[in-house]
């Protein structure tokens, strides 16, 4: 768990250094995979809309999933395929956008 968080703050402060253009563009290229299942009009039932849900929240879920130790069905396959730099862009992308209310 203290190598999770370690590698977590790490990416976090080069995340946080490099907020070019690029980053960001690189967050919302991986997280548009999300909105399949995500997106804010389709979210129903147990599969949430994840904007702006805070990004601490969204890394300790997403590690959860690709560490096993958060069930799911589908997630944590997917989780498995990202490293933890695209876990940050990812939940960098999605903290950052402004959830729908209707």
């Amino acid at each position: 768990m203290i190598r999770y968080r370690v590698a977590i703050a790490a990416t976090s402060l080069l995340v946080a250094i490099d907020a070019s253009p690029q980053a960001r563009n690189a967050g919302r290229d991986i997280a548009a995979g999300c909105a399949s299942c995500h997106a804010q009009h389709i979210a129903l039932g147990k599969i949430p809309s994840l904007a702006g849900v805070g990004k601490a929240q969204l890394v300790t879920r997403l590690i959860e999933f690709k560490s096993g130790r958060r069930a799911g069905t589908v997630m944590p396959q997917l989780a498995k395929g990202y490293t933890d730099e695209q876990i940050e862009l990812i939940a960098t992308w999605l903290s950052s956008q402004e959830p729908q209310h209707e």
